[in-house]
């Protein structure tokens, strides 16, 4: 199933996504289950499928997508995943024993279709194509044997970035990667039913038609079930909590010179089955 969480008629609610409409499931469920979130917890799909014939149907071009999973407890990302991205740094140095990780704020993040900002503070806004885990079952220690069985599906990041920002100091990224608005979630979550091998998934990014990073998931240096053992070490995992899994190659600041993104620009991350997630840069006050 592809959910999703939109705006239609002056009201937030969520449903799954049926050809060129999206069935309200918010307006039908009952039993609290008014949000994708709640979804989640309660491991409701079940609920969900029974609804959709009796969900209303919305036209997508009449909604406003909004962040797949709107309010998650956690938003974790892992930095330089993918072997060419280790290599990218030209630094000598083997693939890490260990993943990097950062968190993001909520609103750091837009749905499809809104417009991604670009900071008054900075020209050096730069994309960063991610394929986004969403868990759907609380664990703490969780083996890496049975860590798909805590994963809900999966959705997709454009985890932006102002570069500069990134380094104003030695061991913080943090500044750089929580721009208000400046990437961007969705847009929709596929269940796990639907993807047969996470190992087999193939991200894209485009920027204006370009393509600039194209990765596969066969070449992670951390699977997504080691990333979900490795963070469930440290912290307990929780339904509705997302972590993007990293960026292929490819990024605007590792050309000579460097790409940034400009107002204008269309920024779209791919990947079967979930889709592609569109988004349109502006200057943020503009």
């Amino acid at each position: 199933m592809k959910l999703l969480s939109f705006s239609h008629g002056g009201y937030q609610t969520f449903g799954c996504l049926q050809g060129d409409h999206a069935l309200d499931l918010g307006s039908t469920l009952t039993g609290g289950l008014r949000s994708l979130q709640a979804v989640i917890q309660q491991e409701a799909l079940g609920a969900c499928e029974a609804a959709k014939a009796s969900a209303p149907a919305v036209p997508i071009d009449q909604i406003e997508f909004l962040p797949p999973v709107r309010n998650p407890g956690k938003i974790l990302c892992v930095g330089i995943n993918y072997m060419d991205r280790n290599e990218e740094y030209k630094d000598g140095t083997p693939a890490p024993a260990y993943p990097s990780l950062f968190m993001r704020t909520p609103d750091s993040l837009v749905g499809h279709g809104q417009p991604v900002l670009r900071p008054p503070e900075s020209e050096q806004l730069d994309y960063e194509g991610e394929i986004v885990i969403v868990i759907g079952k609380k664990g703490r220690r969780i083996p890496e044997e049975t860590a798909a069985d805590h994963i809900f599906g999966l959705t997709l990041m454009n985890e932006g970035s102002v570069r500069d920002w990134l380094r104003h100091s030695k061991f913080n990224v943090t500044p750089g990667k929580n721009f208000h608005k400046s990437g961007s979630l969705g847009p929709v979550v596929v269940t796990a039913d639907q993807i047969p091998d996470h190992n087999d998934l193939r991200v894209q990014t485009r920027v204006n038609g370009e393509l600039r990073q194209d990765g596969h998931t066969g070449d992670l240096v951390f699977p997504f079930t080691r990333i979900v053992n490795y963070i469930s070490t440290f912290m307990t995992l929780h339904p509705g909590d997302i972590i993007a899994t990293g960026t292929p190659t490819g990024a605007g600041a590792r050309f000579d010179p460097p790409k940034w993104l400009k107002p204008g620009d269309v920024v779209e991350v791919s990947c079967d089955p979930i889709g592609v997630l569109h988004n349109v840069v502006a200057d943020e006050g503009a």
